[in-house]
């Protein structure tokens, strides 16, 4: 199967020379510039892995990484940065990266790196589930023992998010990384409210529920 690799690097060589190497070794490569240039192609072409500058214009890399694990969760990402302190190592990989590569670097190593990546993490089934709920990433619908569900597009980053980590605990603070990260003056009561939205159109109605309380950490979505 050929997987798709977007290269996001503002420096126009080192671009070229990664695109060439990865297309001789059977990815189909896209390319982006600039932060704003990688979110628009996201936007139009599904990819399996990006390589993402740190050092770019318009948009810094950090925010391109939180904006890209925010609505593509399943999207593997991996930075490329002459940053090699480890303090910028462990931030990268807290922004959600998936792995961190220091320049310079050998070709051969980042391919072995993104294979890994790629091997371990296979690409995302379009749709999920919990129990009789059913999200299918593709068409943006949910639905709910085959009833159809409307959602806000808030609300539905939400359930996508919950539901990616199903079985495992989220904060609110997690939540408000990930949903609300443009807005830093959102309260963590916001998530609470749109948690008591969701649970009024997801659960409503059916005996089993699915989205639960923990006391004093956060919510989590099972069977």
């Amino acid at each position: 199967m050929v997987r798709n690799i977007l290269i996001v690097e503002d420096e126009k060589d080192l671009h070229e020379y990664l695109k060439q190497f990865l297309s001789e070794n059977q990815f189909l490569v896209h390319s982006a510039y600039d932060g704003i240039q990688a979110l628009n192609a996201l936007k139009k072409t599904k990819v399996d892995l990006v390589l993402l500058d740190l050092g770019l214009p318009n948009m810094g890399g950090e925010s391109v990484c939180k904006e890209i694990k925010a609505n593509y969760p399943d999207l593997r990402v991996v930075i490329l940065s002459a940053r090699n302190d480890t303090l910028d190592i462990v931030k990268g990989l807290n922004l959600g990266a998936d792995d961190y590569v220091t320049k310079p670097f050998e070709l051969e190593e980042l391919l072995a790196r993104i294979n890994a990546r790629l091997r371990n993490h296979p690409s995302a089934e379009v749709k999920k589930r919990v129990a009789n709920l059913e999200l299918d990433q593709e068409t943006y619908e949910v639905r709910r023992d085959g009833k159809l569900i409307q959602l806000t597009p808030r609300e539905y980053k939400l359930l996508e998010y919950l539901i990616t980590h199903k079985g495992k605990v989220v904060t609110r603070e997690m939540i408000l990384n990930n949903i609300w990260y443009t807005s830093p003056d959102i309260e963590t009561r916001s998530v609470d409210v749109y948690i008591g939205y969701l649970r009024k159109k997801v659960d409503s109605g059916f005996p089993q529920k699915l989205i639960h309380s923990v006391r004093g950490f956060g919510y989590i979505i099972k069977e």
